[in-house]
């Protein structure tokens, strides 16, 4: 009960960080640390998805992209932290003050009734007036994303047409014919149909990903459920009810048997297991956020094309 009153930050705690230790075996103790780790979960997710989208701001940076800076970057930073870096300064603070507030039921009337009293729900002053002022960030994202960079991109490049069309007419009168054609091809190049759908699928991937990858993310949270409970039953139910036999021969067969759950069930399969939930998480909702992969294609070296090559 302590830790709901003076909240999970102890002055008179010995250690500066970890969990208490007599949590374990109490009643409360698995939905606790079920709470804990799905906080720490989202906690992690939403830091790394930010990391991605900061490094799209130093690829755009690199190629130097203005347009992907204001409105690709700068959207997808506000649209995921007035949602999701909201709900994690959310139980960060929950976490410091120990409050009773139910964050689900923040974070779904933030939508439903974002004028509605919080009550008991309110962890700060002000917080309603945020919860309407980041809503409204976040609806305004979504079009930034989708609507300026293809007509941008459109106005650029009828520009660019414009001025090839202009000098074509100032500068070169003997050949009439090769000039309209080069810059008539170029501006066929251009589909702004095209651009436009690519824009918007790639917004609304992105605005469907910011949730889907936050939920995502808790799967670090049911790995850790699933090794801690995998780990509690191994001990008790192979080391404790073999330890508690006077045979030796059983206690030898129950120590051999938990060396071995150990061994290739905690140590090898559910490290391989928590490798490639890791390799997703970078893959996918960490990547998409910034790498497009489009760069040269992959030819292997071969000596028949080689071969080929020469004749």
């Amino acid at each position: 009960s302590d830790a709901y009153t003076a909240g999970l930050v102890k002055v008179r705690d010995p250690y500066p960080f970890g969990v208490d230790p007599s949590w374990r075996g109490s009643r409360s103790e698995l939905p606790f640390l079920n709470s804990l780790k799905m906080k720490m979960s989202i906690l992690m997710g939403v830091s790394q998805m930010n990391l991605g989208i900061l490094l799209s701001y130093f690829d755009a940076k690199f190629h130097k992209n203005a347009l992907d800076i204001r409105y690709q970057f700068i959207p997808q930073l506000i649209f995921l932290n007035s949602l999701f870096g909201y709900l994690s300064l959310l139980i960060l603070i929950k976490w410091c003050t120990g409050s009773k507030a139910d964050l689900y039921h923040v974070m779904i009337y933030m939508f439903l009734d974002p004028a509605g009293d919080l009550g008991e729900n309110q962890l700060f002053w002000g917080q309603k007036e945020l919860q309407i002022l980041l809503l409204l960030l976040a609806l305004v994202a979504v079009p930034w994303m989708l609507f300026p960079k293809p007509f941008i991109l459109k106005k650029l490049h009828k520009e660019r047409f414009q001025g090839h069309s202009y000098r074509f007419l100032g500068t070169s009168e003997m050949d009439p014919d090769s000039e309209p054609d080069s810059a008539r091809s170029r501006h066929d190049d251009f589909n702004f149909g095209e651009v436009f759908v690519h824009q918007m699928i790639h917004s609304i991937e992105f605005v469907l990903g910011a949730v889907s990858n936050t939920a995502s993310y808790l799967r670090l949270w049911a790995l850790s459920l699933a090794h801690s409970e995998l780990s509690t039953v191994f001990y008790e139910k192979l080391l404790l009810f073999a330890w508690g036999y006077d045979s030796l021969i059983f206690k030898l067969v129950g120590l051999i048997v938990f060396a071995f759950a150990t061994a290739f069930i905690l140590l090898g399969m559910e490290s391989l297991s928590a490798f490639l939930h890791a390799l997703r998480l970078h893959w996918v909702e960490f990547m998409n956020k910034f790498y497009h992969g489009d760069g040269y294609k992959f030819k292997p070296f071969s000596f028949a094309t080689l071969a080929d090559d020469e004749e």
